[in-house]
């Protein structure tokens, strides 16, 4: 398989593409060609024909990764798109087909993060920004913490419901990136998804904001991946 240059990444809720800051400067230092989807938030199906577009304008193989609701956006996103040789899933949702965040959410008691999301009067959900910090980032600054809440983008609803039908990651190899620390998605739960799909997955002691809290340790996950696709895994494999 030729060399994956092309790594494309997904935000989650409550975020955008400046999420992916420190991670792509690691790997535009590695050389690699590197864009972060803006997605708009509003369902499922939206967010991923915005990142079909984008894998689309793609120049050969492709590496799609993918934080917290991000996760399900690349499960269905890389289904149907030629070019996406591998997946990386960062304290993200990975779901089967029919199920929907909040089908995974229910597996297991909710995270103490859940309790602090508030709905608006549009159908819209965002974390107070009160308790932001604790909730997304306790491993950051309390100034980066500040900064991330003031900036959250609010996620639909709907998006909590809205159910995979043809996950990818049943026919590429996968990665996976475990928060322990993590008070917006179950630890259990990323580890229950994570060995569901025989992903190749790594322990950070971190926040559900990994990528942000710890950068290098996700950008060398992602640049694993691209060495292990080069190498020839196939799907179900592990490196």
């Amino acid at each position: 398989m030729d060399k994956v240059k092309n790594i494309v990444l997904v935000h989650g809720a409550w975020g955008d593409g400046s999420h992916w800051s420190k991670v792509i400067q690691v790997l535009q230092e590695k050389r690699f060609n590197v864009t972060a989807v803006q997605n708009p938030l509003t369902s499922l199906e939206d967010d991923v024909d915005r990142t079909r577009r984008l894998l689309a304008m793609q120049d050969g193989p492709t590496l799609l990764v993918g934080h917290s609701y991000g996760g399900a956006v690349i499960t269905e996103a890389a289904t149907k798109s030629p070019n996406v040789t591998g997946l990386v899933y960062i304290a993200a949702f990975a779901p089967d087909t029919g199920e929907s965040l909040n089908s995974i959410f229910s597996e297991q008691a909710p995270p103490s993060g859940a309790a602090n999301i508030r709905p608006d009067n549009d159908g819209f959900l965002w974390i107070d920004p009160k308790k932001f910090h604790e909730s997304f980032c306790q491993d950051l600054s309390k100034v980066e913490g500040d900064v991330l809440s003031a900036v959250q983008k609010p996620i639909a609803a709907r998006c909590f419901d809205d159910k995979i039908t043809a996950p990818a990651w049943k026919t590429l190899p996968t990665w996976y990136q475990v928060s322990e620390n993590d008070n917006m998605i179950p630890p259990e739960a990323e580890h229950r998804m994570a060995e569901r799909m025989k992903a190749k997955t790594i322990s950070l002691p971190a926040s559900h904001a990994s990528l942000a809290s710890q950068p290098n340790e996700v950008a060398n996950l992602i640049i694993e991946a691209v060495e292990a696709l080069a190498g020839g895994l196939a799907a179900g494999q592990t490196s």
